[in-house]
C-alpha cells in the first residue's frame, strides 16, 4: 500500500448544494407572495397616516355677565340638556321687569285709542242728530217768514247753526278717521304697538334665560376656559363638549392608493391605544374635496416654476360601528391603523351622505311656551275679557249695530 496522504474532497460541490437550495427558498418565497399578492394583498390598502376625530361642540354665551356657577370641568362625562355654566341674572331680570311694565302700559294706551274711537262714533252720531234738528227749525223758519212770524235775521242764525253742526260734524269725522289709522284692521293683541312691546318682553326674557348654558349634545367637557367670577362677553367660548359616541377616523391615504377605493367599502381598524387585539369593524363614508395643502393657509404655488413633485395625500372619513365604540371609546387625535378592502368597486366614487347620526337638532331659546303664556297673561290683566275690542268699526258698521 502506498504511504501517500488521499486529497481532501472539493468544497464546490457542497457551496452549489446551498446556493441552489437559497434560490429555491427564494423561488418559493416569490411564488407565495405572488399567489398571496394576486389572492389577497392587492385587493387591500392599508395606511397608519390615521387619526380619530370628533365633533367639537364650542359653548359660549349668547350674553354678557358675570360667572356665578361652573357645574362641570375637563375629562367630565355630561348629558344632553346639563347646566354647564351659570350667568349673573340681576340685570336680565330688571329688564324683563321693564319690559313687562311696557307692555302693559301699551296695552292701556291702545285700549284709549279703541275707547276713543267709539267715543267720536257717538260724538258724530250726536252732530248727525243736531244737524238734523237744525235743519227742521231752519225749513220751519223759512215757511214763516212769509207772515211775517219770523225775521230775516233769525232765519240767519238758524243758517249759521246748520253751518255750525255740519263743521263740528265734519270735525267730528276727521278726527274718528285719524284714530282708525292707528286702530284699523287689528285687535288689540295684534296691534302693532302691543307686537312691538310683547317683542321686547320676548327679547329680555331671552336674555334672562341665556344667564343659564345647558350642553346642547352629551359628551366630554374638554378646553374649559371658563372661571368662576370672571366677566363674559357674548360670544366668548367657555369650554368645548366632544360627543365621543359618534367619532370617526380621518385616515390619510396617498393618491395612487385611492384608484379603487368606493364608498361602503368595509375598513379594517386598529387603534394604537388597544393594540391589533381589538379590530374596529368600519366603512368608507367619503373622501375629502382636495388634499391638505390645497387648503393650506399658504398653498404651494407650482406654477412659480420651483416646482418639486409631492405625492398628496387625501383624507378618507371612516365612519366605525357604534357598539364597538360604546366597549371601546376612542378620543379625539387618537393615532389609528386603516385598511381599506377594495375588492367590491361597486359603489359610487363620491357621498352623498356622510353623517349616520346626525347630531340632535337644538332647541331655539324663542319657542318658549312659557313666553307666549305670559305675554298673553299681561295682555288680559291689562284688558279683561269684557273690554277686548274687536277690528275698528266703520260710523256705518257702529250705526247698523245700533
Amino acid at each position: 500500500m502506498s504511504d501517500e496522504p488521499v486529497p481532501a474532497a472539493n468544497g464546490n460541490g457542497a457551496r452549489r448544494r446551498g446556493l441552489l437550495i437559497l434560490a429555491a427558498v427564494v423561488l418559493i418565497a416569490g411564488i407565495a407572495y405572488t399567489a398571496y399578492w394576486l389572492s389577497v394583498a392587492r385587493h387591500y390598502e392599508s395606511t397608519d397616516d390615521a387619526y380619530v376625530a370628533s365633533d367639537i361642540v364650542q359653548i359660549t354665551s349668547e350674553v354678557s355677565g358675570a360667572v356665578l356657577g361652573v357645574h362641570v370641568d375637563d375629562t367630565q362625562t355630561v348629558e344632553r340638556g346639563q347646566v354647564l355654566v351659570e350667568l349673573d341674572p340681576a340685570d336680565a331680570r330688571i329688564a324683563v321687569a321693564a319690559a313687562e311694565a311696557e307692555l302693559a302700559r301699551t296695552v292701556r294706551a291702545v285700549r284709549g285709542t279703541y275707547a276713543q274711537a267709539d267715543q267720536l262714533r257717538a260724538q258724530i252720531t250726536e252732530r248727525e242728530t243736531d244737524l238734523k234738528k237744525s235743519r227742521d227749525d231752519y225749513n220751519r223758519r223759512q215757511a214763516l217768514v212769509a207772515d211775517g212770524a219770523v225775521s230775516g235775521e233769525e232765519l240767519a242764525h238758524a243758517q249759521d247753526t246748520i253751518s255750525q253742526t255740519r263743521a263740528a260734524l265734519q270735525a267730528a269725522h276727521r278726527q274718528l278717521e285719524a284714530t282708525l289709522s292707528q286702530i284699523e284692521g287689528t285687535t288689540l293683541e295684534d296691534h302693532p304697538d302691543v307686537l312691538a312691546a310683547a317683542a321686547k318682553l320676548r327679547d329680555a326674557s331671552l336674555a334672562l334665560r341665556r344667564t343659564t348654558i345647558h350642553a346642547p349634545v352629551s359628551g366630554i367637557v374638554a378646553k374649559r376656559a371658563v372661571q368662576l367670577g370672571q366677566h363674559v362677553a357674548p360670544g366668548a367660548p367657555l369650554l368645548a363638549v366632544v360627543p365621543l359616541d359618534d367619532v370617526w377616523v380621518d385616515a390619510n391615504f396617498k393618491e395612487g392608493q385611492l384608484q379603487n377605493v368606493r364608498i361602503g367599502q368595509p375598513v379594517q381598524v386598529h387603534a394604537d391605544i388597544y393594540g391589533d387585539d381589538f379590530e374596529y369593524n368600519g366603512t368608507v363614508a367619503g373622501v375629502a374635496a382636495g388634499s391638505g395643502s390645497a387648503f393650506a393657509l399658504l398653498p404651494a404655488q407650482n406654477a412659480s416654476g420651483n416646482w418639486i413633485k409631492i405625492v398628496q395625500r387625501l383624507p378618507v372619513r371612516i365612519t366605525l360601528d357604534a357598539a364597538q365604540l360604546k366597549t371601546n371609546p376612542l378620543r379625539v387625535g387618537l393615532s389609528m391603523h386603516a385598511k381599506i378592502e377594495i375588492r367590491d368597486t361597486s359603489g359610487p366614487l363620491i357621498a352623498t351622505s356622510v353623517r349616520t347620526t346626525p347630531q340632535p337638532l337644538q332647541k331655539s331659546d324663542g319657542d318658549d311656551p312659557a313666553i307666549d303664556q305670559r305675554i298673553a297673561e299681561i295682555i288680559h290683566q291689562n284688558a279683561p275679557a269684557s273690554r277686548q275690542l274687536a277690528a275698528a268699526k266703520t260710523p256705518e258698521q257702529a250705526q247698523a249695530d245700533q
